[in-house]
């Protein structure tokens, strides 16, 4: 599943390629009909996003209150964009900058590049290939949203969540979110306050959307390892002070994300492996020197910690993979309370 960064890179394409221009919305597929045909002609105002929450802003032709389609890729949902010059390949969260050239994998508009593609989202080259006339394919049947201009398509598949909703119900979206580190408005001492009420261990909260909006299984391990913190730690043991250096750290890496369109946690002094000529286009499918790389400890289980030696542990928490390592990550106790 895409990860906040990723959904951030999305927002601000979207930005790009739409604002302020009028679109053509449909729902090939049907199951968007009735939320299409309401915005059908109307102008995009802007974009938003929380953690793993997308909102594109619409505004009608006269006028009056705005709606937003507010979309949850899931483990599933994907964009494609098309330009007038060409078809780019699809995009799980963070798409690729729209390009005549075709995908390097997979067949026509069926290739897929995941959330942790680089992604040049520069609007100077995007207007630039948008100049010639725009050829519009056929919407595949799988298509749930259509949004259409004369000069660009997007297309939208296999979403968790696809709905047109008013302005108090984006409010109420936000509202049982977690603070987002990427968001302007995002409140650490939220996130700080959530997890140290509770005896749930830090490696499920860190997974919570409504403690902290934007971090997945990624980012999750990473984190934890950065701060030396085993994931079965209940949450009241870990300090204030911790928590939020813990939150600062997230920051830094989720709009390190934002920038290069990859997770990459490891700090220069700790790779143990050269860094790699392309990355693979899902995370799970990275390559041991790949992941060796990018990361501490996700996706590197039984393989050397790259500070002490010790093998990488692997184990379900609360029904996801977690990656460790039991040598540099101890488990706090609940003594520890005081920040």
């Amino acid at each position: 599943m895409p990860e906040g960064h990723s959904i951030r890179r999305l927002a601000t394409m979207l930005d790009s390629l739409f604002t302020g221009q009028v679109v053509r919305a449909s729902s090939p597929q049907g199951r968007f009909d009735a939320g299409a045909g309401a915005v059908d002609g109307w102008r995009v105002t802007g974009t938003d996003a929380h953690g793993k929450h997308l909102f594109v802003e619409l505004e009608p032709p006269a006028g009056g209150e705005p709606r937003f389609v507010h979309v949850h890729l899931g483990l599933y949902g994907a964009w494609a964009f098309v330009t007038a010059d060409g078809a780019g390949p699809h995009a799980i969260g963070a798409p690729r900058r729209p390009t005549s050239r075709a995908p390097e994998t997979g067949t026509g508009t069926d290739a897929v590049a995941v959330a942790d593609a680089v992604v040049p989202a520069d609007p100077a080259d995007i207007e630039a290939e948008a100049s010639a006339e725009l050829v519009v394919p056929e919407p595949r049947p799988t298509v749930r949203l259509r949004l259409l201009t004369d000069t660009v398509v997007a297309d939208l598949t296999g979403p968790a969540r696809c709905d047109l909703i008013d302005e108090g119900q984006k409010d109420s979206v936000h509202d049982r979110l977690g603070p987002d580190p990427l968001r302007r408005d995002a409140d650490p001492e939220r996130f700080v306050a959530a997890v140290r009420r509770t005896r749930r261990s830090v490696g499920e909260l860190l997974m919570d959307q409504s403690v902290i909006a934007g971090v997945g299984n990624i980012y999750r391990a990473e984190a934890l390892y950065r701060a030396r913190i085993h994931p079965r730690t209940e949450g009241r043991a870990v300090s204030v002070a911790r928590l939020r250096a813990m939150w600062d750290d997230v920051a830094e890496l989720l709009a390190d994300g934002v920038e290069h369109g990859v997770i990459v946690t490891t700090r220069p002094e700790d790779r143990r492996a050269p860094r790699p000529d392309s990355w693979a286009r899902a995370a799970e499918r990275a390559t041991d020197e790949e992941a060796d790389f990018r990361w501490y400890v996700y996706r590197r289980a039984g393989r050397p910690c790259h500070v002490c030696g010790n093998p990488v542990s692997i184990d379900d928490l609360a029904g996801r993979t977690v990656f460790w390592c039991a040598r540099c990550q101890r488990r706090l106790r609940s003594r520890a309370r005081a920040a």
